[in-house]
């Protein structure tokens, strides 16, 4: 309960990062934040206080954050695609990392070059490029921000982040 995650959004709304209830109600209780959703019927009790649980909590002073890049390693590329084989579909078995222009023919190791694939689809394709295999994309393989990651907590978080992760 203490270790559930806990939307932090800039003074301004903007989401910045996930952290623990506990470090949330921290963060309220020294005046640093703001309450701004709370989890329905879900509190915190300590020796003399109740609280109720944060879901959302906003900065009270502006944080000026450097746009993070997120790193590239074979995690989170099949974190970025959410653990589907990118040729096939599937989500069953195990996931490696495959290079859509195989490095023999100087393919990068870079986000625009990496998918998820399983390991049968991975040995189909082998060193070719994936219409040379009779294969296609799912999608195109793009650079994830900060916020492609958060969003996918949402199954694990709360829906009341839906309308601060998702624009329109």
């Amino acid at each position: 309960m203490l270790n559930d995650n806990v939307l932090i959004v800039n003074q301004n709304y903007e989401p910045l990062i996930t952290t623990s209830v506990k470090r949330a109600i921290v963060l309220v209780f020294l005046g640093k934040a703001s309450m701004v959703e709370a989890r329905r019927g879900r509190m915190v009790r300590s020796v003399s206080r109740v609280f109720e649980e944060p879901s959302i909590v906003r900065l009270e002073i502006y944080a000026r954050v450097p746009q993070k890049q997120v790193m590239l390693n074979r995690k989170n590329v099949i974190k970025r695609d959410g653990g589907v084989c990118q040729y096939c579909g599937t989500t069953s078995g195990a996931m490696t990392v495959d290079h859509v222009i195989p490095k023999l023919r100087r393919g990068g190791d870079n986000w625009e070059n990496l998918v998820c694939a399983c390991d049968k689809c991975n040995n189909k394709k082998g060193n070719r490029l994936p219409e040379e295999a009779g294969m296609r994309l799912r999608s195109k393989p793009r650079r994830p921000s900060n916020l492609t990651f958060i969003r996918q907590l949402v199954t694990k978080g709360d829906e009341v982040w839906k309308k601060y992760l998702f624009v329109g």
